[in-house]
């Protein structure tokens, strides 16, 4: 019997929280390894991307390697006026940055361009659970299944290709997903790179 969402998410999110700090970080090197031996990374210019937050799988040691490939690489920032939706501008590691309303580092706004969830080649996303069949279970806030919905309802518009990230004990056989889930195009965590539509 599949566990409901309050709780799945509860539990995976005090499995991530409890992960040491080396822990973290030899997970962090394997996805690092994992990502960079895929086709679709290397073909990739425009690449969305977090900065980890309660135990996600960090993927920022992608960042030099994207600077020295000629990527671009963008964050996430809340929408300031559409609610549960995000925008990507450009990082580097000198972009100011600020907290948001959840804590999490974004982008300072001002002046800077944005790109839209449409324009971008690849997104690499956190999540608290998956499935293997491309099933993801966020944080609750549906802020990516918004700003992405334009991928269920829109065949003819591709868009980018959506990656999850994870640790790998965040797989679930099956998940309670709703019709508004957004279904991932693959999952890397620090063991594989599970394909979906890859």
């Amino acid at each position: 019997m599949m566990q409901d969402r309050k709780t799945l998410r509860r539990q995976m999110r005090a499995r991530r929280r409890a992960l040491s700090p080396r822990q973290q970080r030899q997970a962090a090197r394997s996805l690092c390894h994992n990502l960079r031996s895929q086709l679709w990374f290397h073909q990739a210019r425009h690449i969305a991307l977090y900065l980890p937050n309660d135990g996600e799988i960090d993927p920022t040691l992608l960042i030099d390697l994207c600077r020295r490939q000629g990527k671009q690489l963008y964050l996430p920032v809340l929408h300031p006026i559409r609610h549960n939706r995000l925008w990507f501008t450009p990082y580097n590691r000198n972009t100011p940055m600020r907290r948001n309303c959840y804590r999490i580092l974004e982008p300072v706004l001002q002046g800077k361009p944005i790109r839209p969830a449409q324009a971008l080649d690849l997104v690499l996303m956190p999540l608290v659970a998956f499935s293997a069949d491309g099933g993801r279970m966020g944080m609750g806030g549906g802020y990516y299944d918004r700003t992405f919905a334009f991928k269920l309802q829109e065949k003819a518009l591709r868009g980018p290709r959506l990656i999850g990230l994870a640790h790998d004990f965040q797989r679930q056989e099956k998940l309670p997903l709703e019709p508004w889930d957004v279904p991932l195009d693959g999952i890397a965590t620090e063991r594989c790179v599970y394909r979906i539509s890859c």
